[in-house]
């Protein structure tokens, strides 16, 4: 049993939508496959992988540091003898090979995308959905059926007025989901005030409204708009300022008493710790939102995990950021509080497998081995041409 060759590709993601920080005219995403000589149908088994949005595809690092780790190293070493499969862990380790420990930049990007990828070859060599697989592994068999998600969107892009930003989330309420989220700090505080009122004149109970900062404010600009906010009672209130600017964080609890989101850009179990000591979250309220493609993958999300459960924080609260199925498959298997979904955005990336309707904020997965792509056609067919070309 051994990987044989791993593969990947950039792709365009992009679009003319941005939040409070970025644009996404020129946003890209890398695409991986991990091709195994254990052969399933007939076909040898390969396993994909890809970068969550708001980072650049990381070809670059993949080629030169991480891919030949993996296909140079002594095949006998990167098996799990005891469940006969590919071991997730010791692949990890071995990409992680004569890495300095800090510097969780883009490095954490590449090989996430890449142990995403080994998991689903992993599950498929096994024979299960990966939320299955995980739940017999790690959760005494016990796998959630199905996943609360909420819609994200409310971008800010050219030509977009209220009316626009009220159709756009009475469709995700046609849709199914009973909470949106929008951005917010692109524009000034008067006029977000306007764009938050506009969107709650159609899902009717600020509880159905999440607002995203994407990291824009500073303390004082975080607090005007906590104070001005307070009064809608929202879902929550996302990463506010500097995702590492824990005291700012933190002091931003002492002026706002409802629901914060943060942690999409904490890419270690290291800085999740950080944040729960000094970023003052609250494990009663708050939700944290670590993306398993952005840091370093699922090897090391079982970690933060791990860093949650020491310091007394219930996995439910975790609330993946990403909008794709890898998360999905973590939340159901792993017992997360829900997973982000991009309805309409970062295609063919966003959304879940074909034919599963959202019902009262609520999907399923697909029975299928893996982690589902094979089951979002479009998704798949970009991933089948890297794979099987």
């Amino acid at each position: 049993m051994r990987i044989v060759d791993i593969r990947e590709k950039t792709v365009s993601i992009a679009s003319p939508i941005a939040n409070a920080y970025i644009d996404f005219s020129k946003m890209t995403c890398s695409v991986v496959a991990v091709i195994t000589d254990v052969i399933r149908d007939g076909k040898p088994v390969i396993g994909y992988g890809f970068n969550s949005n708001g980072r650049y595809g990381q070809g670059a690092l993949m080629r030169d540091r991480f891919l030949s780790r993996v296909t140079e190293a002594d095949p006998d070493t990167l098996v799990d003898h005891e469940n006969n499969n590919l071991d997730p862990f010791a692949i990890w380790k071995t990409l992680m090979t004569n890495e300095k420990p800090g510097g969780h930049g883009e490095r954490s990007v590449a090989v996430g995308t890449i142990d995403m990828a080994v998991w689903d070859a992993v599950a498929k060599i096994e024979g299960k959905p990966l939320y299955r697989l995980l739940a017999d592994r790690y959760r005494n068999g016990v796998a959630d059926d199905k996943v609360w998600v909420y819609a994200a969107g409310g971008y800010y892009y050219p030509g977009k007025d209220q009316t626009k930003l009220k159709a756009e989330m009475q469709s995700y309420l046609d849709r199914g989901y009973d909470v949106v989220k929008m951005k917010i700090g692109a524009v000034p505080l008067d006029e977000d005030i306007r764009r938050i009122e506009a969107v709650l004149e159609v899902v009717g109970d600020g509880r159905r409204l999440a607002v995203d900062a994407n990291g824009r404010f500073d303390l004082e600009t975080g607090i005007a708009y906590a104070e001005a906010i307070k009064k809608y009672n929202l879902f929550w209130y996302e990463e506010v300022g500097d995702p590492l600017d824990y005291a700012l964080q933190a002091e931003l609890a002492n002026h706002y008493e409802l629901p914060m989101a943060t942690g999409e850009n904490l890419f270690s179990h290291q800085d999740a710790r950080n944040l729960l000591r000094h970023g003052g979250m609250r494990p009663d309220r708050d939700f944290l939102q670590f993306d398993c493609a952005l840091s370093y993958g699922l090897v090391e999300y079982m970690r933060t995990l791990k860093v949650m459960e020491d310091m007394g924080w219930s996995s439910r609260r975790v609330v993946p950021h990403g909008g794709h199925q890898m998360s999905l498959n973590i939340a159901a298997g792993l017992h997360l509080g829900g997973n982000e979904s991009y309805p309409d955005v970062f295609q063919p990336f966003g959304g879940f497998a074909d034919g599963i309707k959202v019902e009262n904020s609520y999907v399923g997965l697909p029975d299928i081995p893996g982690v589902g792509f094979e089951a979002k056609s479009a998704l798949y067919a970009v991933m089948r041409e890297l794979g099987e070309g």
